[in-house]
């Protein structure tokens, strides 16, 4: 387990995102090299629901515990989070078969993108808060 985790789980989930988000742009980034090939099936990569699950925000009932002192509940689940890749099929029967729409995930992936910057960020900083303090303030 990593050190660090108990006194800031937040780097956990910003670790787990970073992840989740370089194989989203790897799904992303093979869809654009294949727009051109016959009978491809564009593929989506999804994690958000499952990472809002592992975290306690998902919808629905939610796991609650029942004294402070109990294991924490979502930890552990962020392990768990792997993410979906989710196949489309051509479904026009025009052309070639192939699914991708490149202007789709041209977007996607510049959205993927700017999310990945900003969960680097953040990662950044609460390492530099921790450098800040392990360094008695210098």
């Amino acid at each position: 387990m990593n050190p660090v985790v108990p006194f800031d789980p937040s780097l956990h989930l910003l670790d787990k995102v970073l992840d989740l988000r370089a194989s989203k742009q790897k799904v992303i980034s093979s869809n654009i090299a294949n727009a051109e090939t016959p009978g491809y099936s564009a593929a989506k990569f999804e994690f958000e629901t499952q990472l809002r699950e592992a975290i306690g925000k998902g919808e629905g009932l939610q796991m609650q515990k029942s004294h402070p002192s109990h294991i924490s509940l979502s930890a552990n689940n962020l392990q768990q989070v792997n993410g979906n890749i989710i196949r489309t099929p051509d479904k026009t029967g025009i052309g070639d078969e192939n699914s991708v729409d490149v202007n789709h995930e041209m977007i996607d992936l510049s959205k993927n993108q700017i999310l990945y910057e900003t969960t680097a960020k953040l990662l950044r900083k609460k390492l530099s808060v921790l450098k800040y303090a392990v360094s008695d303030g210098k």
